[in-house]
């Protein structure tokens, strides 16, 4: 395969035609700009959610989408979903593990019930989804792609974050332990480390925040939800086909800043 892809020119590769790609956590924010990145290169996504669909994702010949809701902190949800993207699509080729939840709390402070869940949903699931995943891609036999959403938090946590740091870091693991497990079976595993995304009244909401994260970026701007969106396309495209077990910083070069 590699021979032949040496011939096809790159617009092609990084197609993504007639691969049926699922992304959790796709009802607003990144995970709905992934999904909307993905229809763009030619997937058709299974969108999930926790309770709502997400019709509003569905592209201008309404072919592209399939949605599916569930919580994904009850241990059968994530064999369901890919249940359902079976009984929907016939097959998978891709997993984004997107969804995941961030409660402001003191790491001091941080209760039993406030760890469970941050560790149930951003890394439990996770878990589950991608092993239930690469059973349904290794079924078809063409190989594919999983991308864990982790956060640069992963790399250096911050006030009020230290439980979804943890968590995200375990991402990390995660993703490189994956890829060796799943790679014989031309499963890829990667992870996408975004940093600060725009979304709808952020500078409202948190102005030094925003103001801070302009100072700190080299190349001075917030990232946006498309960002995060192309470099999952890259990874989930042939033009990855030889990267595995990597995390793909998008932060706009952030954490080349020095903390000191």
């Amino acid at each position: 395969m590699a021979e032949q892809d040496e011939l096809r020119p790159p617009d092609e590769l990084i197609r993504l035609d007639g691969r049926v790609i699922v992304v959790t956590g796709a009802g607003g924010g990144i995970g709905a700009g992934i999904a909307r990145r993905l229809m763009a290169a030619g997937a058709t996504v299974v969108a999930h959610t926790r309770s709502s669909p997400v019709d509003h994702l569905v592209d201008a010949d309404g072919q592209s989408l399939a949605s599916v809701q569930a919580d994904l902190a009850e241990t059968d949800a994530p064999q369901r979903v890919v249940d359902a993207a079976l009984t929907r699509c016939g097959r998978i080729d891709g997993l984004v593990n997107n969804a995941a939840v961030q409660p402001l709390v003191h790491f001091a402070e941080l209760s039993d019930a406030e760890w469970s869940e941050m560790i149930d949903v951003n890394l439990t699931a996770v878990h589950r989804l991608t092993h239930a995943a690469a059973g349904a891609i290794r079924a078809h036999g063409a190989g594919g792609s999983i991308v864990h959403i982790a956060s640069i938090e992963g790399h250096q946590p911050t006030d009020l974050h230290g439980h979804y740091a943890t968590a995200k870091a375990g991402l990390l693991m995660h993703a490189r332990a994956a890829a060796g497990a799943y790679g014989p079976d031309g499963i890829r595993v990667n992870s996408i480390s975004p940093g600060l995304i725009d979304r709808h009244g952020l500078a409202d909401d948190w102005p030094e925040g925003v103001a801070r994260w302009h100072a700190a970026a080299p190349l001075g701007r917030l990232g946006t939800a498309a960002d995060v969106g192309d470099a999952c396309v890259f990874l989930c495209s042939d033009l990855a086909q030889w990267i595995t077990g990597v995390d793909l910083v998008v932060d706009g070069g952030v954490l080349t800043r020095p903390t000191w």
